[in-house]
């Protein structure tokens, strides 16, 4: 009676310990995927303020500026009509907050 006794609470408690391994990766998988969706949340809050504040500006033609965000990093890319758009786009950029990085691929648009 004493062993079957100890072989089921052994049982129980390999099975018990067993699930709080699941459970402890499992958790691990969703913080995981909690912080994915954050940043990607977060990503694009900067890109929009980045085109909010590019609109805002006079200097700026935002329509002609593509905006992306990736871990904080801005890119910038797309045509421009002059280097002061292209220097003031970026320095736009950097000012707004959560911006880690601005990677600029602004082409001045040539003359003909």
């Amino acid at each position: 009676m004493l062993k079957s006794l100890g072989l089921v609470l052994t049982f129980i408690f390999v099975t018990f310990s067993m699930a709080g391994c699941a459970t402890h990766e499992d958790r691990g998988q969703v913080e995981r995927a909690g912080a994915t969706a954050g940043r990607v949340i977060d990503d694009s809050v900067i890109t929009g303020k980045v085109k909010t504040a590019l609109i805002a500006d006079s200097t700026t033609k935002a329509y002609q500026i593509e905006v992306e965000t990736y871990r904080g990093t801005v890119l910038l890319s797309g045509f421009v009509d002059s280097a002061e758009q292209r220097r003031r786009a970026v320095e736009i950029a950097r000012s707004v907050e959560g911006v880690r990085d601005v990677k600029n691929s602004l082409e001045l648009r040539s003359r003909q």
